[in-house]
């Protein structure tokens, strides 16, 4: 019925099967759950029918009951409001916090039992479940997210680590710990659980750890930057969906105090990076330096590496960007006309935005790389017109350049 019934079919038989939910045999009230579960999906109005018969699902003994019954009640939570609240506010349904903490601290202190074990851990997939409807239920709620705290605290430090089940069972734990009103202990803790993902060998772990880290840094920021050293060993991983979320939560940790060691790490990638990561990797530089930046000379040395390391793969706002900074910074004028001179005496054919802020740059301050006594470089008019001649006539300059 769950299977076939059409939504006709599961307006006529709805009441048959929330019957057949209170049935004394464990076998049938879990296929009743199973199909309520499924006219649900089919016909979300006739979700008010099962709510009387929900309450004794979480007072079941058997486990095939009870994972149906939570499949069941957090599909009715998650969609509809007004369910999600009569669960945590009528009277007949609000010890339903306290019943799936009872539940889940039975299975987390259960000895050894041979029908339910996987792999060390006693039952992980009603773990699963019941975590996943605690996080709905703790949702910007203080009472049920207080009434939880304690068991996902139990739950993150029990959990054996050594096997994917156990991993499985910390990640739901970290995102209902992220999802409620917990303690800030409780969230370090999540924080370092992620942390500890990051160094697994499987590159699945790795990159579900900083897919979560990265809705987390907002949040928390203080704890992921914790992590920032093995976050930035991420970079270097060869699997590039890793690398690419890596550089992501990079960027997001970026602030005054670590500006300078981050940009240095940032700018090594970009010297190594794939094409595909340079455009989207140098602008992210760009916008980080001009919004943390300690000094001007700092900023000016860093835009410079990003037009030598990025290539053509800089953007134009870049470009136009850097000619402003440095005709706003008059100090800073001589030194970088003299650092794009250096620059532009090499081969720039595959660094446009390069060869574009280096003339600029010497057409308006030329003069400061000309008439300067106690410079280091050494210029003369005619090498100046000797370099702008080949740059005129390179068939491999653009024709913006």
């Amino acid at each position: 019925l769950g299977a076939i019934a059409s939504p006709e079919m599961s307006r006529d038989l709805a009441s048959e099967v929330e019957r057949l939910m209170k049935s004394p045999n464990a076998y049938v009230r879990k296929k009743a759950a199973l199909c309520a579960y499924r006219i649900i999906l089919k016909v979300p109005e006739l979700m008010e029918i099962f709510l009387p018969a929900t309450r004794s699902l979480l007072s079941e003994k058997n486990h095939g009951v009870l994972i149906t019954g939570v499949t069941l009640i957090t599909e009715m939570c998650e969609n509809s409001v007004d369910t999600l609240q009569h669960f945590k506010k009528d009277p007949c349904h609000r010890e339903i916090v306290p019943n799936l903490v009872r539940i889940l601290k039975n299975l987390i202190m259960a000895g050894y039992s041979p029908e339910h074990d996987v792999s060390g851990v006693s039952d992980p997939f009603l773990q699963v479940k019941i975590l996943r409807l605690l996080r709905i239920l703790g949702r910007n709620d203080v009472e049920a997210s207080e009434a939880m705290n304690d068991i996902l605290a139990q739950v993150a430090t029990n959990t054996e680590t050594s096997k994917n089940v156990g991993n499985t069972i910390l990640y739901e734990t970290v995102l209902s710990i992220m999802d409620i009103k917990s303690e800030s202990g409780l969230r370090v803790l999540a924080v370092n659980i992620l942390g500890r993902f990051l160094l697994n060998n499987d590159k699945n772990i790795r990159y579900v750890a900083l897919n979560t880290l990265l809705k987390t840094v907002y949040v928390d920021t203080s704890a992921v930057q914790r992590h920032r050293t093995t976050i930035l060993e991420c970079l270097k991983d060869p699997d590039v969906s890793i690398r690419r979320r890596a550089l992501e939560l990079s960027f997001a940790l970026v602030n005054t105090n670590n500006v300078r060691t981050m940009m240095k790490e940032l700018l090594l990638f970009l010297e190594r990076a794939d094409p595909e990561f340079k455009a989207q990797c140098s602008s992210n530089i760009v916008h980080a330096a001009e919004r943390f930046a300690p000094n001007k000379r700092w900023h000016l040395d860093t835009l410079l590496r990003v037009l030598v390391a990025a290539g053509n793969y800089v953007r134009d706002d870049v470009v136009s960007s850097t000619i402003q900074l440095i005709s706003e910074t008059q100090s800073q004028q001589t030194y970088m006309v003299q650092q794009l001179w250096q620059a532009l005496e090499q081969d720039t054919a595959d660094r446009q935005p390069l060869t574009q802020v280096a003339t600029w740059c010497i057409g308006e301050y030329g003069d400061s790389l000309l008439y300067t006594p106690d410079s280091a470089v050494k210029v003369t008019e005619a090498e100046v017109i000797k370099v702008y001649q080949r740059l005129l006539w390179s068939p491999q300059n653009s024709v913006i350049t």
